[in-house]
């Protein structure tokens, strides 16, 4: 079985990489390939570097409302690819509105504050196995 890959970034201006950091970490513990793209990404070049790396699934971690911003325009960039990636978004920011509504614009995935890394892992992989 390959190993599922995995983009990590953040959007904007937000700076707040440690809970980024250490996802990636505990997704590499635990059998993923984490292609970390750190901060200061646009949607723009998130979507590149994840056509470019192969990626099963798009994180973007998020620590400011920045994430209201950019997520609509990365879904429908990625809603013009012929096979979309499914992207995950957490952060200790998102509202259950902001759940919702990250729903409605297709994100597969919301990880609040104090999700386990037991869900995050199962949902990933489930969305790697599509």
């Amino acid at each position: 079985m390959n190993s599922i890959r995995i983009l990590i970034g953040i959007l904007g201006m937000d700076q707040h990489e440690v809970a980024a950091v250490g996802i990636a970490k505990m997704l590499r513990d635990n059998g993923m390939e984490v292609i970390y793209a750190g901060c200061f990404n646009t949607p723009e070049t998130i979507l590149q570097s994840a056509i470019e790396e192969d990626v099963d699934v798009i994180g973007i971690s998020s620590h400011s409302w920045e994430y209201l911003y950019y997520m609509p325009e990365l879904m429908e960039m990625l809603q013009k690819e012929a096979s979309p990636i499914p992207v995950v978004v957490g952060g200790s920011v998102i509202t259950a509105k902001d759940k919702a509504a990250l729903g409605e614009i297709g994100v597969a995935a919301v990880f609040g504050s104090g999700t386990s890394d037991a869900k995050i892992i199962g949902s990933i992989q489930k969305l790697a196995d599509r």
